[in-house]
């Protein structure tokens, strides 16, 4: 930047740090204006009609219009608005204040001077001209402002087009064309109503949706594509990203307007990019929110893992509910003060209780259940990363299984009404260390589930397994890491060209969480319908493509190899073992989970918790594939414990 720019924006800085007109300014402004107006009117009208002007007729005249005025500026408060920002509204004001003081004006007159013909022309002129006047005013001072605000923050005009023209697609128009800091012109709309084809709406052009989705070229000179996530159905909405992320055009997202959006401000900044969610093409899950509020009004309710990306969805979920106390227990202090932060200011008066502590620890969670008596327990800690609980599958063990069992425990000697455990689909002929301890905490859950059913008389607390697959947004999930990745300039590492996972959001998981804890009877392990499965490998090419690169040029994607313990893909259900009974919410089916000798299980699991101590990585991996017979190893070294079982096994036959 040259000398003679920083001089002109230094100026163009001290224009726009001009303080506000007062209001006392504006409306002696005003009524200079209406005076003058009022004076050419008088001469206009008397030269018209061949009369002189009497100077005291006319400054009885002029000061009755100047009172009259000033006191519907007063009832209608027309110097209120800042000139800068002045509106429609303003002039509308401005408009009404001045039609019905220049009517009792001219009643005034006829009733003073009986000139009808004369006082009609005389109040029509004034009324123009006065109008005129003020509104010119404050639309000139307006424009300078604008104009000098567009210099100033050097705005680069980028062509944006809206999806839709209903009132909500006009009022974001209206927002940014008048927002300086976004960087956006409006183009014009895109309309599916063919009615509206070749008109305008606030003065942009209105095309063709079909012309828009059939060939997307034709608007190439386009940068970006608005649109409302929440009126388009997931196809349509899959097919605008692709086509914006093949022709380039930058595409984003803003919800409906609701009344949480107090300023325009707060608008703007929902206004988004679109994410990688919007690929998945899922329609949005609904969940009976009555039977959940039904069942957790008045409760204590335990999160354990509370600080987790699940667990603090789930804590989230419950304060829109009358809760009596939402305990929050968590090992990590750090996230879970970050959490009570969030949760002071987003909902002040929900009541809970923060608790540092681990699940591992039999006593401590003991005290917590003996203070508190919690009659539901949402049980989200676990270790969940695959590579790394492969190199340490005591701690695997430790959080887990016996981490589930000591909050297991304690709910049944406490007589709480609900435990919910949070399993995964990786505990589905588990391939990993994680994968099995998951499946083996399962299988204790049924176990204690079994167990009170030979203790009639005793109350049974409702023993609950929820089963799903990989979480958007959660604490380990892909698309953090190629995000970061694409802005480090790449490569995008993914472990194999055809890995497919299934995909949730946060909130539909724990949304299904909550209302499984209330369908379950008992014993159930409920799984949830993931929809598709979506290829890795399509996913980071996506990704690529919306951040406006082209995948394999500017950004490459290499493959690493599967690492321990990882499938290719993940089940939700036993093959040939597990079938699944529909409930009455489609999204959430019971599967009918293949019983086991639990009195020959329960001795294993027990020392499988002891020989941790000892920390030898073998043994507790013989172990567990002994607990847990469908445990076959991928990509590990506890491969060799697989093939010394098939050893065996072939040698007894």
């Amino acid at each position: 930047m040259n000398y003679t720019q920083r001089k002109a924006r230094k100026y163009v800085a001290k224009i726009l740090s001009l303080p506000y007109l007062s209001k006392k300014t504006v409306f002696i402004a005003d009524l200079i204006s209406i005076a003058i107006a009022f004076t050419i009117a008088s001469f206009v009208c008397y030269s018209l009609a061949v009369k002189p002007v009497h100077p005291i007729p006319f400054i009885i005249k002029l000061a009755l219009c100047v009172i009259i005025n000033g006191l519907f500026f007063i009832l209608f408060t027309t110097y209120r608005g800042v000139l800068r920002y002045s509106s429609f509204r303003d002039s509308l004001r401005v408009f009404l204040s001045l039609l019905l003081a220049n009517i009792v004006l001219w009643i005034a007159l006829l009733t003073i001077y009986n000139e009808p013909f004369l006082s009609s022309i005389l109040i029509f002129i004034n009324f123009v001209l006065g109008f005129s006047a003020i509104v010119f005013g404050r639309m000139m001072v307006r424009l300078f402002f604008d104009y000098v605000k567009t210099i100033y923050t050097n705005k680069k005009h980028l062509p944006l087009l809206i999806f839709g023209t209903s009132a909500t697609h006009i009022s974001l128009a209206k927002m940014i064309r008048d927002n300086e800091y976004l960087p956006y012109s409006i183009a014009g709309f895109i309309s599916s109503n063919s009615r509206k084809m070749n008109q305008k709406i606030m003065n942009y052009p209105v095309y063709s949706k079909s012309d828009f989705i059939s060939d997307a070229s034709n608007f190439q000179h386009i940068n970006s594509l608005l649109i409302v996530s929440e009126e388009l159905e997931p196809a349509e909405k899959k097919l605008l990203v692709e086509k914006c992320m093949q022709y380039k055009i930058e595409l984003l997202s803003a919800p409906l307007l609701d009344s949480d959006w107090k300023t325009e401000e707060k608008k703007i900044r929902k206004i988004n990019k679109i994410r990688i969610e919007d690929l998945l093409g899922r329609v949005p899950i609904q969940t009976d929110v009555k039977l959940i509020e039904n069942d957790l009004t008045g409760k204590t309710i335990l999160i354990t893992g509370a600080a987790g990306s699940i667990g603090s969805e789930i804590v989230r979920q419950l304060c829109c509910f009358d809760v009596k106390m939402l305990l929050l227990c968590d090992i990590a202090e750090s996230p879970l003060h970050q959490l009570n932060l969030e949760l002071n200011n987003s909902f002040p008066s929900v009541k809970k209780q923060l608790l540092i502590a681990d699940v591992r620890n039999y006593e401590r969670m003991k005290f917590i259940f003996e203070q508190y008596q919690p009659q539901y327990i949402y049980h989200a800690a676990a270790y969940k990363h695959v590579p790394l609980m492969e190199e340490h599958p005591s701690e695997a063990v430790l959080t887990n299984v016996m981490g589930t069992k000591n909050v297991a425990d304690l709910a049944v000697n406490y007589g709480a009404e609900c435990f919910v455990m949070i399993s995964t689909d990786k505990a589905v002929n588990p391939s990993s260390v994680m994968g099995a301890s998951k499946r083996i905490a399962e299988i204790y859950i049924q176990y204690l589930t079994h167990h009170q059913t030979e203790r009639p008389g005793k109350t049974s607390v409702r023993f609950i397994t929820t089963r799903f697959g990989n979480v958007l947004g959660s604490n380990g999930s892909v698309i953090p890491l190629f995000a970061k990745q694409i802005e480090t300039g790449g490569p995008i590492t993914v472990t194999h060209p055809e890995i497919i996972r299934y995909f949730m959001t946060i909130t539909e998981a724990c949304n299904l969480v909550l209302e499984a804890g209330c369908l379950g009877l008992g014993g159930e392990v409920f799984v949830f319908d993931m929809g598709e499965s979506v290829k890795i490998k399509d996913m980071a090419e996506s990704m690529i493509r919306l951040s406006g690169l082209e995948p394999y040029k500017d950004i490459d994607i290499i493959y690493t190899g599967l690492r321990p313990g990882e499938k290719l893909y993940e089940e939700l259900l036993y093959d040939h073992k597990e079938k699944i009974l529909p409930t009455r919410h489609e999204k959430i089916m019971i599967s009918e989970v293949t019983e086991c000798n639990y009195e020959e299980v329960f001795p294993l699991l027990c020392r499988l918790i002891k020989i941790t101590g000892n920390d030898d990585p073998m043994e507790i991996v013989k172990l567990m594939k002994k607990i847990v017979p469908e445990f076959i190893s991928l990509n590990s070294i506890y491969c060799a414990l697989d093939k010394e079982n098939y050893t065996q096994k072939c040698t007894f036959a």
